[in-house]
């Protein structure tokens, strides 16, 4: 049996016959990076939340931005290290099973596919939401959200079945739009109110609490970035993907940590510097644009609009390829590992990935009938409920691939071992990862947040217990766990 860090291998799928393979080389470099982008949807994110940010962090939430976007890039250079040596669709998936075996693949393949899904049905919940907050601000019109969310994610579904070239090319165009007017009302408001401009949102003296205020808030700078690893699931398709998988991260990393210290600098200053008014406000960047703009203000709404569309069409089309080639592998079941004979498209993944999303909306608003309040479920709310629980999944992955890639690389790569890159930059980025975990899961938070890390540890043995029962009766997954290398012929 080859060792985990041997070359590509085309071995039967897991129900027989040859692995189904997706279009291999239809994006570049630029589709990738615009896909990140477009994934990580900084319209959708900053809108709900950068008030949060600000209320805990202080006047210089900025300043605690920028070090959220190094410690993306800490992680980043994990992924674009691991792309680099193996890429494939299973991005952490694969890059764990190939390091630590089959179990931990398994393991590391169903905390990604919930953490991915209950993320993925706040975004779903929150494009008709905010559909909802538009038409109601400017017509009155009260239509129910979910009636806008199952339209725009039918829509979203059409477009990834068509083909990743087209639904990769429609989420640039969505996350084009957002950005131009993301930046046009930033800098609006800093020439509106350029005589109140100050250097104090930059000032760790301005943290509030200092590094305690910087600890709280930097998880949820953080969470501002979720999305940044899209591209690595995308490399089968990618032309050249051990070197462009990383180029797109780290481009959009940069272009995104520069964005958002713009857009908070903006917001901030537009609030006076108020940061209690600032957190009062249901979504910060909207009131600075009416200000600002006045009546052009409906370009912010437009803008948060392309966002969550693109963040739907973007984050599924990513997200579903995990699922989808850990199904042709067999580490979940085969029936996610087709693709369309013509399209080359994981139509089962995708679909069934966005039918749990929903699924998960409508329990989550059941919960809230039922409960004591008995009212019905708030998108924004929800929103930041599932993305908090999600998150928490998603960065136990992103921690075991930060654990991962140093012994990855002494053992199967020692003559490419380089200390910095391979031991030192995932060390830091490892106790980065550690800083959210600890607050997104230490004790005395309110309902529902305090049960979240204990469903986060019931996920984790789940995960751990149908992996170990899986490996046993199918000793040949140890040979398939990233055995499909994307850019192999």
């Amino acid at each position: 049996m080859p060792h985990p860090g041997a070359g590509p291998l085309s071995p039967p799928g897991p129900a027989g016959g040859a692995p189904q393979r997706l279009r291999g080389g239809v994006l570049g470099m630029a589709d990738i990076a615009a896909a990140t982008m477009a994934n990580v949807g900084p319209a959708m994110s900053f809108f709900f939340g950068f008030a949060f940010l600000a209320t805990t962090a202080g006047v210089a939430s900025p300043l605690t931005i920028a070090a959220a976007g190094v410690a993306v890039a800490l992680l980043g250079n994990t992924l674009a290290e691991f792309s680099r040596a193996h890429p494939s669709a299973g991005s952490f998936i694969t890059f764990v099973g190939r390091t630590f075996g089959p179990v931990s693949a398994v393991t590391t393949a169903l905390l990604a596919a919930v953490g991915y899904i209950i993320a993925m049905a706040g975004v779903v919940s929150i494009s008709g939401g905010f559909v909802q907050i538009t038409l109601h601000h400017y017509t009155g019109v009260d239509l129910p959200w979910i009636i806008w969310t199952l339209l725009l994610t039918g829509l979203a579904v059409v477009l990834m079945l068509r083909g990743v070239v087209v639904s990769t090319k429609w989420a640039g165009y969505f996350f084009g739009a957002e950005m131009l007017v993301l930046v046009v009302v930033s800098v609006a408001a800093l020439v509106e109110h350029r005589g109140a401009l100050s250097f104090d949102p930059f000032l760790p003296s301005h943290i509030s609490d200092g590094f305690k205020g910087l600890a709280a808030g930097f998880p949820l700078a953080v969470y501002l970035f979720i999305g940044w690893e899209n591209s690595a699931a995308l490399a089968e398709e990618t032309e050249n993907p051990r070197r462009n998988v990383g180029r797109a991260v780290f481009s959009s990393v940069a272009i995104m940590t520069v964005s958002y210290i713009l857009f908070a600098y903006a917001t901030v200053t537009g609030f006076g510097y108020d940061v209690n008014a600032l957190g009062d406000s249901r979504i910060p960047f909207i009131e600075v644009a009416d200000d600002t703009l006045g009546a052009l203000a409906f370009l912010a709404y437009l803008g948060g609009l392309t966002s969550t569309l693109g963040v739907l069409i973007a984050g599924i089309n990513s997200q579903a390829r995990l699922v989808f080639n850990a199904g042709r592998e067999g580490l979940l079941p085969s029936f996610f590992g087709y693709v369309h004979p013509t399209r080359r498209t994981p139509n089962n993944a995708i679909v069934t990935f966005t039918a749990v999303a929903l699924l998960i909306i409508g329990g989550w608003g059941l919960g809230h009938l039922l409960g004591p309040g008995g009212g019905p479920m708030n998108p924004v709310v929800f929103f930041t409920e599932s993305s908090t629980l999600g998150a928490i999944l998603i960065l136990l992955v992103y921690l075991a691939s930060n654990i991962a890639l140093p012994l990855y690389y002494r053992r199967y790569r020692p003559q490419e071992f380089r200390v910095v890159r391979h031991l030192l930059l995932p060390a830091v980025g490892t106790v980065a990862i550690l800083v959210p975990l600890y607050y997104l899961a230490k004790p005395g938070q309110p309902a529902p947040y305090n049960w979240f890390p204990y469903a986060a540890i019931a996920t984790l043995l789940a995960a751990v217990g149908y992996a170990t029962l899986l490996v046993r009766r199918d000793p040949a997954l140890a040979e398939r766990v990233g055995s499909i290398v994307a850019d192999a012929d």
